[in-house]
């Protein structure tokens, strides 16, 4: 699986841009604030319906524009397809193969991404919904059932929530409760179950990653922290309403999950230096990688925001191997990095003030 052309219409500072993409390694480079984060996050919305750097479709639209438009190419072992995204000021519409999608569930899957940014090696040290949310992303993209029952549990909490926030002004009966504990149940027993089985399975992987990564000199494991068990959910959670009408929220379920980095027994949320942190977000990237091949026998593509200037040379190499077998989408502000380790670009951009150049060819009207 890999993408061929993007085509962009008002989409933040391009007002018009058709790419065609290598196979292999495309490098975006210039200065910053040029338009090259633009990009992969046009792709990245396209796989996912969602920007990664904002939750207004109003920001994503350029100035004095009423519209933006995404469409994205994709060519797979036996398919080709195309996803267009139209995007308005409050909202926006998602065709896939140019038929209008019902449910997000409809896009899920026709792209697999993994996308790494400078924001992400603070995805050990950050908080726990940075982590919650790292294993929503790749487990809505492999199994679109799980990004509905999670959407649900979602849903059924912010209902929950709200009549127990409204306990705190005014007399709530308890039986108005018990109307939503046992959907919310239902739905989060089946996150959990989703979230143990993807931890473990990456877990294994993520062992021998990170052992390759530190040179055989640390041994780490990935451990999921979920506050409750599904064989208990229900009546722990019926048994704390009292508590819960109190604190006007929910206590139990998997919007409290966490994942804990364990490396020779530390907690490197806690204790992990900035080397340790890094080494052990990149083999938790490079671990998602081989995860969606092994699931999805295909490969990701792999978008790469400004991130190997973050990184020393012995990762910098680690990381650079991976390149070799897929597609990968690059920004950087300069070259330099990929010379020094010998990387072969088989697409080379230059990006200026929301046109895009290749060898001289000029990309945009």
């Amino acid at each position: 699986m890999y993408l061929t052309e993007l085509k962009l219409n008002d989409f933040r500072n391009y007002e018009n841009l058709v790419l065609n993409f290598s196979p292999g390694i495309n490098i975006f480079y210039g200065e910053n604030a040029q338009g090259k984060t633009n990009i992969l996050e046009a792709v990245y919305m396209a796989a996912t319906s969602k920007s990664h750097r904002t939750n207004f479709y109003r920001e994503m639209i350029k100035k004095g524009a009423e519209f933006a438009h995404i469409s994205l190419k994709i060519k797979g072992e036996y398919t080709d397809n195309r996803i267009d995204i139209h995007i308005g000021q409050n909202k926006r519409s998602i065709f896939v193969g140019q038929a209008p999608i019902r449910k997000l569930e409809e896009l899920l899957g026709n792209l697999y991404l993994v996308m790494f940014s400078p924001e992400d090696l603070e995805i050990v040290k950050g908080g726990p919904a940075i982590r919650r949310r790292f294993i929503d992303i790749e487990l809505s993209q492999m199994d679109p059932y799980y990004y509905h029952q999670l959407r649900r549990y979602h849903r059924l909490l912010k209902q929950r929530n709200a009549l127990l926030k409204q306990s705190v002004k005014s007399y709530v009966d308890e039986s108005e409760l018990s109307v939503w504990d046992e959907e919310l149940v239902r739905s989060g027993s089946e996150v959990i179950r989703y979230r143990r089985k993807f931890i473990k399975e990456l877990g294994e992987i993520y062992q021998q990653k990170h052992y390759q990564i530190s040179g055989g000199k640390e041994e780490i494991r990935l451990v999921y922290e979920n506050n409750i068990d599904e064989d208990v959910f229900y009546d722990k959670l019926t048994a704390r309403i009292k508590k819960d009408l109190q604190m006007g929220s929910t206590y139990y379920g998997p919007h409290k999950d966490d994942i804990l980095f364990s490396l020779d027994d530390m907690d490197l949320r806690i204790y992990g230096s900035q080397g340790q942190c890094r080494t052990a977000a990149l083999s938790l990237k490079l671990s998602e990688i081989e995860m969606i091949w092994q699931n999805k026998n295909t490969a990701p593509v792999l978008l790469l925001d400004d991130v190997l200037s973050e990184l020393d040379d012995s990762r910098q190499r680690q990381l650079i191997e991976t390149l070799k077998e897929i597609q990968v989408l690059i920004t950087c502000t300069g070259v330099e990095d990929f010379l020094r380790q010998n990387l072969q670009a088989d697409a080379l951009f230059r990006v200026e003030n929301g046109q895009v150049f290749k060898e001289g060819e000029k990309f945009n009207a």
